[in-house]
């Protein structure tokens, strides 16, 4: 289990700066107590929204820097500026991250490689750059965005949802390879979210808010939980989903 708030006090982490739930469960830690945030995205001069909300929730210190996710290249000489400039890293919130077009990407490839590549790819570089330095520094959380899309892939959104059951199954197995460092991964499973990433689409049953994630994700993350599912009666709605035929499973929408 990790330290109770407060043992570690450092700089929280938001890599994806203007994910609505990214910033929403920073504001949620600025209210307890967390007064320096980072927000790292691409285009970080336009996020004075954002900032302003931090602020407001009560942190004292927000700073912003440039991130690019899909620079794989790039990320080591990032988190050594990170680390140097705003260390130690308390909490690391990888909310980055696209939807894609789906039906673009099953008739380009390179369209389905670059959702592929951002949303797995690029979290497994940053990842395991960010696990080796939060071993070093002996402690720090993790919050790792994955998707009910990968828990059982539907050919309606496959792209995206297959990128996620990599997510997931890679931050499971990192999640054990880091127990008993002092380091913590909590693995967060949203269902459908009504926001500006799918804004024009038709909810899907038991939809949440950016809002109603972050309330989630920080409940979980103070008690320690490896895992959570927003909300929580997509568990055993999905463990039951496992078991529909493939024939029926391939009409269900997105």
């Amino acid at each position: 289990m990790p330290p109770p708030p407060g043992s570690h006090p450092g700089t929280v982490l938001v890599l994806g700066g203007r994910s609505e739930i990214g910033v929403a469960v920073a504001e949620r830690l600025a209210r307890r107590g967390a007064r320096r945030i980072v927000l790292a995205a691409r285009r970080s001069a336009e996020l004075d929204a954002e900032e302003a909300a931090l602020r407001a929730a009560g942190a004292t210190d927000v700073a912003r820097e440039e991130f690019d996710a899909d620079d794989t290249a790039g990320h080591a000489v990032f988190l050594d500026r990170i680390a140097a400039a705003y260390g130690p890293l308390d909490v690391v919130v990888t909310a980055f991250g696209i939807l894609g077009d789906q039906a673009l990407a099953e008739a380009d490839a390179d369209h389905a490689l670059a959702i592929v590549h951002t949303d797995y790819v690029a979290h497994v570089g940053i990842l395991t750059r960010l696990a080796a330095l939060l071993r070093e520094q002996g402690h720090g959380r993790l919050v790792v965005f994955s998707s009910v899309a990968g828990v059982r892939v539907r050919r309606a959104n496959y792209v995206y949802g297959s990128a996620k059951a990599g997510l997931d199954g890679f931050a499971s197995g990192l999640a054990d390879a880091l127990a008993g460092s002092g380091v913590h991964l909590l693995l967060v499973r949203p269902g459908f979210v009504v926001g500006r990433m799918t804004e024009g689409m038709t909810p899907a049953p038991l939809s949440s808010t950016p809002d109603q994630v972050a309330d989630a994700t920080v409940k979980a993350l103070l008690r320690g939980k490896g895992e959570v599912w927003v909300p929580a009666a997509l568990r055993p709605v999905f463990a039951g989903m496992r078991m529909m035929p493939r024939p029926l499973w391939r009409r269900l929408p997105r």
